[in-house]
Parts: C-alpha cells; sequence; structure tokens
C-alpha cells in the first residue's frame, strides 16, 4: 500500500480546519497510509527582513525535506504546474506502478516554501494561480488526494 505524506509548516490551530483534515484522513485510509506531518515554524519577530525570512524558509525547508526523506517529493508552490484532479490521480497511479512506495506533499507556512525545497522536489504543484491561507490549502489538498484515489479506483465520488 502507497504512503501518502502531507509535510507541513506549522500547526492547525483552528478546530475546523483539524476536523476536514481528520476526516480526509480517514477516507483515505482504504487506499494508502496517509499521515499528516507538521514540522515547527521558524520564529520570526512582527516585521521580519527579507534575509530573516529567507533564512527562515530555508530552515524549515531543511526539516521538511529530512521528514520526506526516501519519498517523492511534491512541492506545493505558485510557480508549479497546474494539473487537473484527473492528471493528479494519473501522477499517483504512476507513482504506485513503478514501484515508488512514498509521496510527501510539502507546504510551507504562510512565507512559502524555501529555495531548497523547491530545488529539491521531483514535482512543482500549484492549486491555482490565486493565493489561499496555508491551512485552508491543507484541506484543500487532503481532499484532492482523496478524490485522486477515487478516480484511480473508479468511485463515484468523482463525477
Amino acid at each position: 500500500m502507497m504512503k501518502v505524506d502531507m509535510v507541513c509548516v506549522g500547526k492547525l490551530k483552528e478546530d475546523y480546519w483539524r476536523e476536514a483534515c481528520a476526516e480526509y484522513e480517514k477516507r483515505l485510509s482504504r487506499f494508502c497510509r496517509f499521515s499528516i506531518r507538521e514540522i515547527p515554524e521558524h520564529r520570526l519577530p512582527d516585521r521580519p527582513s527579507a534575509a530573516q525570512v529567507r533564512a527562515a524558509l530555508e530552515a524549515e525547508g531543511e526539516r521538511m525535506l529530512a521528514a520526506a526523506e526516501g519519498s517523492q517529493k511534491v512541492a506545493l508552490c505558485i510557480e508549479g504546474d497546474l494539473v487537473s484532479s484527473e492528471q493528479l490521480a494519473r501522477r499517483l497511479e504512476r507513482l504506485g506502478t513503478d514501484g515508488t512506495g512514498k509521496v510527501s506533499f510539502l507546504i510551507g507556512s504562510s512565507f512559502g516554501l524555501g529555495g531548497n525545497v523547491k530545488e529539491k522536489a521531483d514535482f512543482r504543484l500549484s492549486m491555482s494561480p490565486m493565493t489561499f491561507p496555508h491551512q485552508l490549502a491543507r484541506v484543500m489538498l487532503c481532499e484532492q488526494i482523496y478524490r485522486a484515489f477515487e478516480i484511480i479506483h473508479h468511485g463515484k465520488y468523482h463525477k
């Protein structure tokens, strides 16, 4: 069974975000071993300089890459590829059939992802040209991963 991780910077503070992710985690258990791994957010001052933000992103990135060691890495970033739900499903299906047993989706903080993560990613994925809060992006990605597995298994969820 494929292992799918979401490696995220920061914790979900509101119950409704946690409950939504937990629901998709439960649904995904039929298809894969799914988990959400939270990496601590680097502490920054109230008005960080660009250099402080870059350093924080690099530090968070190193922790994310360590957590995703040994897996195909999918970085969520605005400059990534826009794909349909069906294309994401095909990509996950290929990873499952080509012997890749683990994929890690990497979601950064509100400042984004460090260049080290983007450089080492096997694939860069953009959910939209629009900007979303990273908490919402986490829920949306959970839903899209679930949808992808439903497509792969010819479920009724995806219409």
